[in-house]
């Protein structure tokens, strides 16, 4: 069988692929533990100046982590395999962030999720007319995680949070308003980029550099202009609220003017599971000002919680399993979940 993460070096380049294209790329355990490994060595190797991450098959980089995983093992030993999976995904995320070295993703097809966690850290984050970008842990009653507390704060505004409590698709031009790309290049020319790539010397001191020039060559402008830019005012109007219930209401009140953008904004939300609503709020609040290590570690505490949350497996289950895209969330109306429901979420007993 082949391996789920190919990877070779060749004439400076280290070249890195997720190879599960029949589960969109979604990461295992033993992915994240091979690819940190790869990274990290290739950190100090004199002979890899440049790394290349990219996704098997036709549909995209990564749909995110394996969560049907963690539903297989809800009734036996979820826990440890919560342990062995988010701690070394989240190391690898910041790894990435951190790293002395080039790294370019090829963000083509779905990009969610662990898919982001890849690539948001990046030095090139290299978007196609084919990206599809989410953070859509709402849908199955979990939490933005892989950095999300971080990076979504960085973004224009409030954007952060909408885009977390939605967990709504965008589109290139979205993305790169977003920060969350920096490129954008017609997916046609993947082929003739490696090509290049490959014909070239990379040296440690100017990689950086020579990348850079490459992509100038190849690189366009997406066509379509950012329909995210276009809302940036209502989506501060609404979503600088400091709870979920006062965002609703905002919404609920544009709606009732009128305002249909405000409508299916406030029912996509309302169709989310309540307890994800609030600690998902309350995380970006937390994380505002604090340093990645520091939000993956309040992440990491949120993770092994969700594993005893009821909400992610049968979010889970809509969403993966039964694909009925019916969840019967616990806590069904946001009324019922309290502020300690809330807090408990954020101490875990490592």
């Amino acid at each position: 069988m082949e391996s789920t993460v190919l990877f070779n070096v060749d004439r400076g380049v280290g070249w890195l692929k997720l190879n599960r294209p029949e589960a969109l790329n979604s990461l295992s355990a033993e992915m994240v533990e091979r690819m940190y490994e790869i990274l990290d060595a290739w950190r100090t190797n004199p002979q890899v100046a440049l790394i290349c991450i990219s996704g098997a098959g036709t549909k995209g980089l990564c749909a995110g982590g394996d969560m049907r995983a963690f539903y297989d093992l809800r009734h036996s030993n979820v826990e440890a395999h919560a342990r062995r999976f988010f701690p070394t995904e989240y190391r690898m995320d910041l790894m990435i962030h951190q790293y002395p070295k080039p790294i370019l993703v090829y963000m083509d097809g779905i990009v969610m999720g662990g898919g982001v966690g890849l690539s948001v850290g990046a030095s090139e984050r290299l978007l196609t007319e084919k990206t599809k970008w989410a953070m859509p842990e709402m849908n199955i009653g979990f939490f933005p995680d892989v950095g999300a507390s971080y990076f979504l704060n960085q973004m224009p505004g409030y954007i952060g949070r909408y885009l977390a409590l939605t967990g709504e698709i965008i589109q290139p031009a979205d993305v790169l308003y977003t920060g969350a790309a920096n490129r954008y290049m017609e997916s046609r020319h993947w082929e003739d980029l490696i090509n290049e790539i490959q014909k070239r010397d990379w040296s440690l001191d100017k990689a950086k550099e020579q990348i850079s020039d490459v992509l100038d060559t190849f690189c366009s402008t997406p066509v379509h202009s950012s329909s995210l830019a276009e809302l940036q005012s209502k989506i501060d109007q609404h979503f600088v609220e400091e709870t979920v219930e006062e965002i609703m209401a905002s919404l609920g009140s544009a709606a009732d003017s009128g305002d249909d953008w405000a409508a299916k904004t406030r029912a996509t939300i309302q169709a989310k599971s309540p307890i994800s609503l609030k600690v998902t709020l309350r995380q970006l609040q937390k994380g505002k000002n604090q340093s990645l290590p520091s939000c993956l570690d309040m992440e990491l505490a949120l993770s092994m919680n969700f594993m005893q949350n009821h909400d992610f497996y049968e979010g889970v289950r809509s969403v993966l399993v039964d694909k009925d895209r019916n969840p019967q969330w616990k806590a069904n109306v946001l009324a019922k979940v309290g502020e300690q429901d809330v807090e408990r979420y954020f101490s875990y007993p490592f």
